[in-house]
C-alpha cells in the first residue's frame, strides 16, 4: 500500500511539474508573440530605411527624409535639449492640459447624469466641442491667454474635454438597473449611489478616455507650440522643417513618440492599478 500510495504522489509531482512546465512555455511564447515580433517588424522596417529601399520607393532624397542614422546622430548632439523641452515644456502642457479636461468633462458627465434637462440640452454641444479644428483655436487662445504654457495648456484642455464628457457621461449612466433597485430600497442617498455604484462602473469608460485623451493632449501641445512658442518640441520641430533640418526635426519627432509611449504607459498603469477587477485584466 505504501508503494502504491508513494507511486500516486510521485505521479501527482510528475504532473504537477510538467503542468508549470506547460504554463511556463505557454507565457513564454506569448509574451514573444507580443513583444518578439513588434520589436522584428520595427527592426526590420528601420533596416529598410537604412538601406535606401524606402527612399527607392517614395522617390525621396535623404534631404526630405534622413536616414535612422542621422536621426540618431542628432538625437545624440541635442538629447539634453530636447529631453528638457519634452519634459519642462511639451510634456508639462499635454499632461496639465490632460488633467484639467479631464476633470471639468467627468464633472460636466456627473451634471449630465444627475440633471435630465442638461443630459437632453447641454451633451450634444459638449461633444460636438470635438470637431473644433486645433489650427482655429490656438491662435484665438494665443490672443487671450497670451504666449505662455497657458494657452497651449487651453487647447489642451478643449481638445480633452469631449471624449472624457462622452465615455464618462456613458459609464455614470450605464449602470447595474438592479444594483440601481437595492441601493433606492435602502435609501441610499445620492452621493452613496455615486461612490458605490456609478464611480466604479464608469472607471473603465473614464480611463479609455484618458487614453485617447493623452495622444490627443500630446498633439494639442505640439500643433499649439508652432504659434509664438519660446520653447517646445512643436518650436523645434516647426523651426528646423522651415530651415532644411530635417534630422534634427525628425529627431524631435522621435522625442515626442516617446514621450506619448511613456504617457500612455503611465496611465495603463493607472488603469491596471486602479481596476484590477476588470475583465480585460483577468487571467484565465
Amino acid at each position: 500500500m505504501s508503494e502504491s500510495g508513494g507511486g500516486v504522489t510521485a505521479s501527482a509531482t510528475e504532473q504537477t511539474v510538467a503542468g508549470s512546465a506547460g504554463r511556463g512555455v505557454s507565457e513564454a511564447r506569448d509574451r514573444l508573440e507580443r513583444w518578439g515580433l513588434p520589436v522584428l517588424i520595427f527592426v526590420g522596417l528601420l533596416a529598410l530605411w537604412q538601406a535606401g529601399v524606402v527612399h527607392l520607393a517614395l522617390g525621396l532624397r535623404d534631404f526630405q527624409l534622413p536616414y535612422p542614422a542621422q536621426i540618431a546622430e542628432a538625437l545624440a548632439d541635442r538629447w539634453d535639449i530636447l529631453l528638457y523641452d519634452a519634459v519642462v515644456y511639451t510634456g508639462f502642457e499635454a499632461v496639465a492640459g490632460l488633467l484639467i479636461g479631464a476633470a471639468v468633462g467627468f464633472f460636466c458627465a456627473w451634471l449630465f447624469v444627475s440633471v435630465p434637462l442638461l443630459r437632453s440640452g447641454a451633451l450634444p454641444i459638449a461633444a460636438a466641442l470635438n470637431s473644433i479644428p486645433i489650427v482655429a483655436v490656438a491662435p484665438i487662445a494665443v490672443l487671450w491667454l497670451g504666449f505662455g504654457q497657458p494657452s497651449k495648456i487651453a487647447v489642451v484642455a478643449l481638445m480633452t474635454f469631449a471624449p472624457m464628457v462622452v465615455n464618462a457621461f456613458k459609464g455614470l449612466y450605464s449602470v447595474d438597473r438592479q444594483a440601481l433597485d437595492l441601493l433606492d430600497s435602502v435609501a441610499a442617498s445620492p452621493w452613496q449611489v455615486f461612490v458605490k455604484l456609478r464611480l466604479p462602473s464608469s472607471l473603465p469608460y473614464v480611463f479609455s478616455a484618458l487614453k485617447v485623451g493623452i495622444t490627443l493632449a500630446l498633439i494639442g501641445a505640439l500643433v499649439s507650440e508652432f504659434f509664438n512658442a519660446q520653447r517646445g518640441l512643436g518650436v523645434t520641430l516647426s523651426n528646423n522643417i522651415q530651415v532644411a533640418k530635417m534630422p534634427l526635426a525628425w529627431a524631435a519627432i522621435v522625442t515626442a513618440a516617446v514621450l506619448g509611449l511613456a504617457l500612455y504607459g503611465l496611465v495603463s498603469l493607472a488603469e491596471r492599478a486602479a481596476i484590477p477587477w476588470h475583465v480585460s485584466f483577468r487571467r484565465r
